[in-house]
């Protein structure tokens, strides 16, 4: 890095907080420190041109969990761990929405669906058995039934007669959140340097070296808020997990409104702009899916595409305009991790494949984590 004197005493001196990672996480950790410290020095660090995560790649699901995935979820973890992570979401996407307010992030509170296929029979059947039950374990956050079953209105091919469905899920269009979250950032003079790495980092006690390549700085703080990717420099217990994307060409006379979960949210649909939105699949190759490298791999597109054409449109010709993939943070647990890493050094990651509902919420704990 050629700098300048200017550039150096700008943007490089007297850093008080150095937020690596420029996604949901790490905007709302660079915003509640500017709220907590007003007079700080926060500066942001981001790899990508834009966001290298899943924060502007995600499909823009503001969501908590369909009924298997909780379902799935309680087999290995506690009841009480269960509702935890649910009123944690729920709370998160409450905080997304009054930050930047719905028309921002052109928020749409059109249901939420799960539908199961013909050869899904028992998954189908102990989801209907135990909607009771969820809804008796969710009431204290919701204060209302969740999850009711209605019959399938959108005309799909080869599923069970009915749909699990949920009135508090919504969809967002997430280009338009995160457009709204780095302009909230630059307003209150939070410094955002893309395309740039770090490659290593050295707590000296007093402040943190943060080696760049070939240039190193210093900052009073560094926080980790890189989710998929932390493994590589915290070694925390994060595993990154791709997650595959296309979206439609417009279709004219598209009648199919809100967002939708097969197999455990392991697949995922919406509609947008006159279109069909959906990805997942990465339980085709788990192995192969655990990875940091972006692209898209013929098993999971062409089953991707023959859901569209066997289920979800079946009767409607349409085109494929566009492939991406973005990667998420897995973990043994759905918590979060949110912790202290050494003297200055912290790290809120692990979202889950839930960063749209926690990311917001995840970091406000990260900045609250400094002292």
């Amino acid at each position: 890095m050629n700098l300048s004197y200017w550039e150096l005493k700008n943007w490089f001196s007297n850093i008080d907080y150095t937020i690596v990672g420029s996604g949901i996480v790490g905007l709302h950790c660079a915003l509640a420190l500017r709220e907590n410290y007003p007079e700080s020095t926060i500066l942001i660090l981001e790899k990508g041109i834009l966001p290298e995560g899943a924060s502007t790649k995600n499909a823009g699901f503001a969501c908590f969990g369909s009924i298997s995935e909780i379902l799935d979820d309680l087999k290995s973890h506690s009841e009480e761990e269960v509702i935890q992570l649910i009123q944690k979401r729920w709370n998160g996407l409450q905080i997304l929405r009054k930050n930047l307010g719905d028309a921002a992030i052109d928020f749409k509170p059109y249901g939420g669906y799960e539908l199961f296929l013909k050869e899904e029979e028992s998954s189908y059947n102990e989801c209907l058995q135990k909607i009771s039950f969820i809804n008796e374990i969710l009431k204290p956050i919701f204060r209302n039934d969740i999850f009711t079953k209605e019959i399938d209105r959108f005309d799909f091919n080869g599923i069970q007669d009915y749909l699990i469905f949920n009135p508090y899920e919504a969809q967002i269009d997430t280009g338009k959140m995160m457009h709204a979250l780095l302009q909230k950032a630059v307003n209150n003079n939070i410094m955002i340097l893309n395309q740039i790495e770090v490659k290593t980092f050295h707590d000296k006690k007093d402040s943190v070296e943060i080696n760049l390549g070939d240039f190193t700085f210093h900052s009073k703080k560094l926080l980790f808020a890189t989710n998929g990717f932390a493994g590589q420099l915290t070694k925390n217990q994060v595993r990154p997990a791709k997650a595959q994307v296309l979206i439609t060409e417009p279709i004219s006379n598209l009648d199919i409104k809100g967002t939708f979960h097969l197999d455990k949210g392991y697949y995922y649909f919406r509609n947008i702009d006159d279109r069909i939105l959906i990805g997942g699949g990465r339980n085709l190759d788990f192995d192969g899916e655990t990875t940091t490298q972006l692209g898209q791999t013929d098993l999971i597109q062409n089953r991707l595409e023959e859901l569209l054409k066997e289920v979800i449109l079946p009767n409607t010709e349409f085109k494929i305009s566009h492939r991406w993939s973005g990667i998420m943070g897995m973990g043994s647990s759905k918590k979060p991790l949110v912790e202290q890493l050494s003297d200055n050094v912290y790290c809120g990651v692990r979202l889950g494949g839930m960063g749209v509902a926690i990311g917001s919420i995840v970091g406000k704990e990260l900045a609250y984590l400094v002292n």
